[in-house]
């Protein structure tokens, strides 16, 4: 069966505290909806500063969809590494796979807009550093046990559920990522089809004399949106797909590579290039794709347009992707 995801990130345009509640609120609402029909996985991500509310604790929300659920696990891709303090983190995520039982999966990136790493105030050129940092930290702070840790011993409880360590990968789309996670024998997460770092992982495995093993997005990953008639859809909702593929387009410089990133400045171009889709369910079901991404409340979606979309997509696509 293909592997079911349901993404939030809760962005929303010129939202007040009142209609971002309600859309938080729904966020976990739907979550539970899609833990009792079987979806896989809820994703979520971090970014900070953004006019468009885009979320910036997803950690936080990561905790309040597990209370509201007993099977589907939450991926945060990416959380950004040098933003976080390691041992906070460490602390954070070990709560968190307890929590939920080691449901809990992490993709530590560095990101890619400086602005973030100004309102943190965190030196932008020393990124990588600051992620080897990072990463050499939770891993020992999950032990339990005393380690150094700049210049002084410490040591982090309580200890994770999940044994020896809860999912931890590294993501990136550059070959100093691929090396960092081959290095401290960890999976790496491509931010895209892209088979050649792949390959340069592996190779690095054999280097460093490390195990691990790589989770790569199809070569086709469109984010979904079911409706059953997807020309009203697109001419009603079609805005808030643009507002975000522009938005997040806006962020990426030439090197970065990603499997949602959109080159479309019209809502007509947006349908036409594919990372976008809405689709009928019969439509859905014959796509034939191995990773099936709903984005039911994208762009700052109306909750209940989103709420249209997961029931079809529960009700009338997951039941035939299990036949």
């Amino acid at each position: 069966m293909p592997v079911t995801v349901v993404r939030f990130n809760l962005v929303e345009p010129d939202a007040t505290p009142a209609s971002l509640s309600a859309r938080y609120k729904a966020a976990v609402e739907m979550a539970a909806y899609a833990d009792d029909r079987g979806i896989t996985t809820v994703q979520t991500e971090e970014h900070h500063g953004v006019a468009n509310n885009w979320l910036p604790s997803p950690f936080a929300f990561a905790g309040a969809v597990f209370g509201a659920t007993r099977h589907i696990a939450v991926t945060v891709s990416a959380v950004i590494g040098p933003l976080h303090d390691p041992l906070r983190l460490a602390e954070d995520i070990a709560v968190l796979d307890l929590l939920s039982g080691g449901r809990l999966i992490t993709v530590a990136g560095i990101g890619y807009r400086p602005e973030e790493y100004a309102l943190f105030d965190v030196d932008w050129k020393r990124r990588g550093k600051l992620q080897d940092e990072l990463l050499e930290t939770v891993l020992k702070a999950w032990t339990g046990e005393d380690f150094e840790y700049r210049g002084r011993t410490v040591r982090v409880t309580p200890r994770p559920f999940s044994d020896p360590h809860p999912l931890l990968l590294v993501g990136g789309s550059s070959k100093a990522a691929a090396r960092r996670a081959a290095r401290l024998g960890l999976p790496f997460f491509p931010s895209a089809h892209l088979p050649d770092l792949e390959a340069y992982y592996k190779e690095r495995l054999l280097e460093y004399g490390t195990e691990g093993w790589t989770m790569m997005p199809s070569a086709e990953t469109p984010l979904l949106h079911l409706a059953e008639d997807p020309d009203r859809a697109w001419a009603e909702y079609g805005t808030h797909f643009l507002h975000e593929a522009r938005t997040y387009a806006s962020w990426q410089s030439g090197d970065i590579r990603s499997a949602v990133k959109s080159a479309a400045t019209t809502v007509d171009e947006l349908r036409a290039e594919g990372v976008y889709r809405i689709l009928t369910p019969d439509e859905c079901v014959a796509q034939g794709l191995d990773n099936y991404v709903l984005h039911p409340l994208s762009g700052g979606m109306p909750v209940d347009e989103g709420w249209r979309s997961l029931h079809l997509f529960c009700e009338n696509v997951l039941p035939r992707l299990k036949d």
